[in-house]
């Protein structure tokens, strides 16, 4: 989707998703020239400070243009509800109340007139900054455009990839929400991702239950291969259970989001039971072998280095050994 697409909220070009993976909507005068970098570090860092510029500035630009040639009213908050997809899981947002209350509200939000309760409005992106209001019993700043459904959700996705990312769940939760109302066409549209990623998203849900989603939150950081491996974990007789279990503990509650998902991980991994090792010693003090008795084989490693003759006679005669304990029945 071109940005005056995005921005006049028409309808999306399905044959692509609205923005490339890596860095999308990013023109080529913002992308820097690394190539004279020496050092790799510097430049990985430099690289990851001047994107999340970018995506701050295009974000911005976004809303500016939204709000040009708009009024910006406010609206009494209560009288605005959220969007009829959710796109986010709850998160911290005191950061954002102190700044709105320090420096107010500098960015409106977007909402079209509510489609089913007069007087009402309902958000297409600003979520956060709603709730920030809320919390401090102020009006809303906020611009009013008429919105379809398939308008709305593009544009929810649309601002949240640029303003902040929403986390690998919290996007495969938002798609399967979308799910049950739109085409995977406006889906992918939505969240900026090709058809294989958006099949991938929706089995992540489909194999892990919401109320274990909802107990290890957002997990920032967490990628797709992760959460295909929590589900391959849960697939085992008895492993679901566990995880509910591991994740109603005090302790774990208490982690971090990304803490709780890599501890919930640990703990449904099968553990290495610890293997007693005997070693063979000859009558002339010669250490030749280790013998490892397990329930399912018995290993004996020659030491070559010690007894390479030994070693090659061995291997030698296993055939003949064989032979004699088949006769020998």
């Amino acid at each position: 989707m071109s940005r005056k697409n995005l921005l006049n909220l028409v309808q999306v070009d399905a044959a692509r998703p609205a923005k490339t993976q890596g860095r999308p909507l990013l023109s080529p005068s913002l992308q820097s020239d690394e190539s004279s970098a020496d050092n790799k570090l510097v430049k990985q860092v430099g690289s990851t400070i001047r994107e999340e510029k970018a995506r701050q500035a295009r974000a911005d630009e976004i809303e500016r243009r939204l709000a040009e040639g708009q009024t910006v009213i406010e609206i009494d908050p209560s009288e605005v509800e959220p969007s009829f997809v959710q796109d986010r899981m709850p998160g911290d947002i005191d950061g954002l109340i102190s700044s709105i209350e320090e420096q107010g509200q500098q960015v409106p939000i977007l909402v079209r007139p509510h489609p089913d309760q007069a007087g009402r409005y309902q958000v297409a992106f600003g979520h956060r900054r709603l709730r920030a209001v809320q919390a401090l019993k102020r009006p809303v700043k906020a611009i009013v455009r008429d919105l379809t459904d398939e308008q709305l959700v593009v544009a929810q996705g649309q601002e949240n990839n640029e303003r902040e990312d929403l986390t690998y769940i919290e996007k495969a939760l938002f798609a399967d929400n979308l799910q049950q109302r739109f085409s995977r066409d406006v889906i992918m549209s939505a969240l900026s991702v090709y058809k294989s990623d958006l099949s991938y998203m929706l089995s992540v849900v489909v194999r892990i239950p919401r109320d274990l989603i909802n107990a290890i939150g957002s997990a920032p950081g967490v990628g797709r291969r992760s959460w295909v491996e929590l589900a391959d974990l849960l697939a085992k007789d008895g492993s679901l259970d566990l995880a509910k279990l591991f994740l109603e503990s005090a302790a774990v509650k208490s982690l971090p989001s990304e803490a709780r998902f890599k501890a919930v991980v640990a703990h449904l991994k099968p553990r290495a039971v610890p293997v007693a090792v005997d070693v063979w010693t000859a009558a002339d003090g010669k250490r030749l072998a280790k013998v490892l008795n397990t329930d399912g084989k018995l290993e004996i490693a020659i030491d070559r280095k010690e007894a390479p003759e030994f070693a090659a006679l061995v291997l030698e005669k296993l055939e003949e050994l064989y032979r004699e304990h088949r006769s020998a029945k």
